[in-house]
């Protein structure tokens, strides 16, 4: 069993139940429908991100000989810029 690639998130059902009570309970208490769509639009970008990066996560030090560490190029040659 391969536990190291996990992409998905096990509490994500419980965060999109927890969303969904907090926006009938700030309709309840009277907070506008167009501003719960502003500040829905305006989260989106970050929860976007996150969930692309997350999704990420299981692509990087999956290649032969990566370690995770940063790649030392001092000792490359590169030819000369013009």
């Amino acid at each position: 069993m391969n536990t190291s690639h996990q992409t998905r998130n096990p509490n994500l059902g419980m965060y999109a139940i927890a969303a969904a009570i907090a926006i009938v309970g700030a309709l309840w208490v009277g907070v506008p429908a167009g501003t719960l769509a502003v500040v829905g639009i305006a989260l989106l970008c970050p929860l976007m991100m996150m969930l692309m990066m997350g999704g990420m996560h299981g692509m990087h030090g999956n290649g032969a000989g990566s370690t995770g560490q940063p790649h030392d190029r001092s000792d490359e040659q590169h030819p000369p810029h013009r």
